[in-house]
């Protein structure tokens, strides 16, 4: 071994393989259903590839020692010249590059009903034909024909809204002007009520529901209700007017079917079937990741979990089941119109199956990582273990310490590296009962064991075969299921899986069973221990338990895996023959539908939910609606008017919402802004700089906090100069001819369409294309002579450059007034929302564990789990809108300095690891929400640690989310979690070892409380990681903290 410079002990570095050499076992053949007995491997191909075992680490003999000719520069620039050219078409041919092929071409015929006098004859006389090539901007058909179907709703829906709103306030205009002769009141009923109002309502369902299409329809019914209310002049007129609404209505239906025919017509994409490859992929990440884990975990050895090949299949899972849940949303709309609706139920509960596949290997990874943690100590028979703070790294001293022992067991013989044999024939069944025998016999003369380490060899050379023969034949089912290859994607279910998978079970329970007992039964349990010492006996009993557990858990989901897609293959095959739409059945009984929502809809919708921004659950006040609550519901406030002042307190309470002051600020601002387009010595003004294009930024522009603001007006301005720019260069070059300007749009929608469907820049993108229509296109409807009173812009000659000017002036005195509106009025700050989020979500977290998870199986009449299904989905999306936040916050400009975004990064991600260990735990719990006779008894033998512990990590939460909410560091002490729980393991260890007391338990009985400490060791590990990033974030403490004001 290497010495280091200060006499220590050098580690190595990669820590050595620490599994003696493996039994053959007997293990499932999936496709014929055989036993067959011989060494297996777990091997990866893409660990083996990046390991460098495959061809691709050969190298040439014939190029060594001599040197390549070098190339000309002619035929350097034409090898180039190639391989740029196969580039382009490699990316032309891809789906992202046909998509956005497909926009432009979109964008090509909608701009027709500019160009083409027969279809712009049919919008009438008016200008705003470029609407026509502006919704095929919005709506763009590089989308699935799910996503195309809900957008026709959207569009839909956003035109009858605005054609309501319109009718409407012409009606309330001639009503007041003409009746009452009160005009000046009617328009003033018109612009607060049908123009903020209806603003302001649109701005609060942007923001509420947080999906895209649901903003391209926002945008749209904006557009149209400025247009009526503020440009057209029959409200201010006193007059009814249809001519717009109706022109609104064809232009809207022609840029739809424009969209909707270059998306069912020219490589359509279904989501079906992007769904089903997704369900592929992901069954594959499941394979290599299964296979990967039981591997390290029998080598004893982190190194493969940290390989990139397992890094790159974590993270094409990840990438991947965001597109699945996406897909699945979009098939549904595709199931629906296609008369298939029953099929999409089938595959929402594949993708549910999935998900709790999903949560089985997270507890398979957690209880390796545990293993490896655990082997990495060094163990101290004479007193506590020592540990470092959680502030500080590991000392050089203990890093040699641990090495020595390393080296010591190793010197012992006790580990050894597992040498994993080729797949090869093996033994007879004969031979293989006569090795069971002989085994047998070896295990009654085990010495017992006298370290936790021991209790991983043991472990491991009694169930290791086992779980690589069941490892193995999850792997083999997986790789074939769930569909056949593309694009027939038929549903691949053997019919020897299902018999398979079974046989595979029970084979690896009756061995998990011997071997627990085994394992357990040559425990050296005679003599006395410390606690520290018994505790670590029974985490490694944990490790072993759980990730054992959590394998026959991931088979008997494979099980209901295969139940689900023999299912959906029956429906396949009823759907074929005749279809039905019974969605469309309104009449229904609401009973059943009612019935049919609280038994499967609420997980169903939880998988199509999109992801984006949401309010604070109602239960979830602010620390002022308590104290106000507190004040006017306290024993003392009992009189009448204090009573009413408290009710009408909690009547109110829905205005102080953030979304609805958001739509109040919206709407208001909406008005102001409209108001000289109702006043006649402003409204010459108002129409000579475009103020509905104004207005339409500000709409835009606005954004619930100012990061997003500033973000949004950031790109519409730079946007609008850049479209601007682009249409005064056309109109120069094209002197107005058609043909001409086709060609230069088309070309600027394939950038733009690069922007909106590759770079994932969609704002910037719809904002060129928009402010080049508003230029280049309406100057050519001006120059052919459409009536719409525009001579201040040149008329049949158009002014491009003034044009441009008005628009870039509007756009520009619009987005100055959303910020304005955004800062000054009820500003809401994404860093200080963020910070309150954080430390709200972590309270509430604290509550949900301080509920004792375990608490309630001892209650028989429990039917519930410690933390709802809803309240979980509440929790995911509420993460997801502080992801919002995050990303808002680095947007924001203070004197004080950046945005920590790095930090508070990287404390959103351990929030979200201590969420899943949550959901981790919840899903254990629901398997049985009744407690066996052993798991009660050994629940009410550790009710008074599990109580200690939740207090403590309870209590942690709350230090967290005080830290948090007064940006104030910790103090010296801070609490740890690593005693109490010490505690409940040593509890167990004294519960199995009293064989009186545990008599009536099994080992399946502890695997409960197993997963119980897995998950409060991973939460207390976050929970320190979260409290070095904020000691890093407010360690120093200033002065200005203690001054007394």
């Amino acid at each position: 071994m290497n010495a280091t410079g200060n006499g220590g002990i050098a580690l190595p570095k990669t820590r050595r393989s620490f599994r003696p050499n493996l039994r053959q076992a007997t293990f499932i053949a999936p496709r014929t259903g055989e036993r067959v007995r011989r060494a297996v491997t777990l091997r990866s191909p893409a660990l083996e590839a990046a390991n460098g075992d495959g061809p691709a680490d050969y190298s040439p003999l014939l190029t060594q020692g001599r040197q390549l000719p070098r190339r000309s520069t002619f035929r350097a620039i034409q090898q180039d010249c190639e391989d740029r050219i196969w580039k382009m078409w490699a990316f032309a041919s891809s789906k992202t590059g046909q998509g956005i092929l497909k926009c432009s071409l979109a964008y090509l015929i909608g701009s027709m009903a500019t160009f083409v006098p027969l279809i712009s004859d049919l919008l009438g006389q008016q200008d705003g034909k470029h609407m026509v090539a502006t919704v095929t901007v919005y709506f763009h058909p590089a989308r699935s024909q799910g996503s195309m179907f809900e957008a026709v709703g959207l569009a839909i829906l956003a035109f009858i809204y605005a054609a309501v709103i319109s009718f409407s306030s012409m009606g309330v205009s001639i009503l007041f002007g003409r009746t009452f002769d009160l005009m000046v009141l009617g328009h003033t009923i018109v612009l607060i009520v049908f123009c903020g109002g209806s603003l302001g309502f649109v701005g609060w369902v942007k923001q509420r529901l947080a999906n895209p299409l649901v903003n391209v329809a926002c945008s749209l019914t904006s557009l149209a209700l400025i247009t009526v209310l503020t440009k057209e002049g029959a409200v201010q007129a006193v007059e009814y007017s249809d001519d717009k609404v109706e022109q609104v209505m064809y232009m809207i239906i022609m840029g739809v079917t424009a969209a909707m025919a270059v998306c069912f017509l020219i490589r359509p994409i279904s989501a079906r079937k992007e769904l089903r490859q997704n369900m592929i992929d992901v069954t594959d990440s499941f394979g290599d990741m299964l296979t990967m884990i039981t591997r390290s975990f029998l080598l004893g050895n982190e190194e493969d979990l940290e390989h990139r090949a397992f890094i790159a299949a974590s993270d094409r899972y990840r990438s991947v089941f965001a597109n699945l849940t996406k897909n699945l949303r979009e098939s549904k709309f595709e199931h629906y119109v296609f008369g298939t609706e029953s099929e999409y139920q089938l595959e929402a509960k594949l993708v549910k199956c999935m998900q709790r596949m999903a949560q089985d290997i997270g507890g398979l990874r957690c209880a390796a990582t545990t293993q490896f943690d655990l082997l990495s100590q060094a163990p101290s028979y004479g007193g506590v273990t020592p540990s470092a703070s959680i502030y500080t790294p590991v000392a050089a001293t203990n890093m040699s310490l641990a090495d020595s022992w390393l080296t010591s067991r190793e010197d012992r013989g006790g580990l050894t590296a597992i040498h994993e044999h080729p797949e090869e024939d093996g033994m007879t069944e004969d031979s293989s009962d006569t090795e069971q025998q002989n085994t047998g016999e070896e295990v009654d003369n085990l010495p017992t064991v006298q370290s936790p380490i021991e209790i991983f060899d043991r472990f491991i050379s009694q169930l290791g075969p086992s779980m690589k023969s069941l490892a193995y034949t999850l792997k083999q089912i997986l790789d074939e299921l769930p569909y056949g290859p593309a694009p027939g994607f038929k549903i691949a279910v053997n019919t020897h899986f299902h018999t398979s998978l079974v046989e595979a079970i029970r084979l690896y329970g009756e061995a998990r069973t011997k071997a627990l007992a085994l394992l357990y039964g040559k425990k050296d349990s005679g003599s006395a221990r410390p606690m520290e010492l018994e505790a670590d006996f029974e985490e490694v009993a944990a490790s072993c338990g759980h990730f054992s557990f959590s394998l026959q858990d991931f088979a008997e989901e494979m099980r209901v895996y295969l139940d689900i897609l023999d299912d959906l293959k029956e429906e396949t095959e009823r759907t074929s023959r005749h279809r039905s739409w019974n969605w469309l059945k309104f009449w229904r009984d609401t009973a059943a539908i009612e019935q049919l929502s609280k038994t499967g809809d609420t997980e169903r919708d939880s998988l199509v939910a999109p992801n984006g921004e949401m309010d604070v659950p109602s239960e979830m006040l602010s620390p002022l609606d308590r104290t106000h609550l507190g004040q006017y519901t306290s024993e003392k406030a009992r009189s009448l008017s204090s009573a009413y002042i408290g009710h009408l307190w909690k009547a109110l309470r829905v205005f102080r919402r953030d979304d609805i002051k958001f739509g109040i600020k919206v709407g208001a601002g909406a008005a102001m802004f409209a108001l000289p387009s109702f006043l006649f010595s402003t409204r010459e003004f108002y129409q000579l700089w475009r103020g509905e294009w104004g207005l339409l930024s500000y709409m835009l522009v606005c954004s619930m906090t100012i990061g997003a603001s500033n973000t949004t007006g950031f790109s519409r301005f730079f946007g609008t100069c850049l479209g601007a720019i682009c249409a005064v260069l056309t109109w120069t070059i094209s002197q107005g001819n058609a043909f001409v300007l086709a060609a230069f749009g088309w070309l600027m929608s394939l950038g733009t369409s690069y922007l909106i469907v590759a770079a994932g820049k969609a704002p910037l993108g719809r904002f060129i294309m928009l402010t080049y229509n508003l230029s280049a296109l309406y100057a050519y409807s001006l120059s052919v002579k459409d009536d719409d009173d525009d001579d201040d812009e040149g008329g049949v000659n158009p002014m491009i450059i003034e044009i441009a000017i008005h628009r870039v002036v509007a756009v520009l005195s619009g987005c100055l007034w959303g910020l304005i509106v955004t800062r000054l009025v009820w500003p809401i700050s994404a860093r200080s929302k963020f910070k309150d989020g954080l430390s709200l979500l972590w309270l509430r977290m604290g509550l949900i564990w301080k509920r004792e998870p375990l608490a309630m199986l001892l209650d028989r009449e429990s039917t519930t789990s410690y933390m709802s299904l809803r309240e979980e989905f509440e929790l995911q999306r509420f993460v997801s809108q502080l992801e919002n936040l995050r990303g808002a916050a680095a947007s924001e400009f203070e004197l004080r300095g950046p945005f920590p975004n790095a930090a508070y990064g990287r404390m959103l991600k351990s929030t979200s690891r201590m969420l899943d260990a949550f959901h981790a735990m919840n899903v254990v719990i629901n398997k049985d929400l009744q407690a066996s006779d052993g798991e009660a008894e050994l629940l009410r033998y550790t009710v008074g640690e599990r109580a200690q512990l939740c207090s403590r990590i309870s209590h942690l939460f709350q230090v967290l989310a005080s830290s948090m909410k007064l940006e104030f560091p910790f103090n010296d002490a801070f609490p740890s979690t690593d005693h109490a729980r010490d505690r409940l393991l040593a509890k167990i260890f004294k519960y199995r070892r009293d064989i009186k007391v545990s008599k009536g338990t099994t080992d399946e009985d502890y695997g409960l409380l197993y997963a119980y400490a897995l998950v409060t060791g991973q939460i207390s590990k976050e929970i320190k990681e979260i409290g070095k990033e904020i000691e890093t974030l407010f360690g120093v403490l200033d002065e200005d903290l203690f001054k007394l004001r």
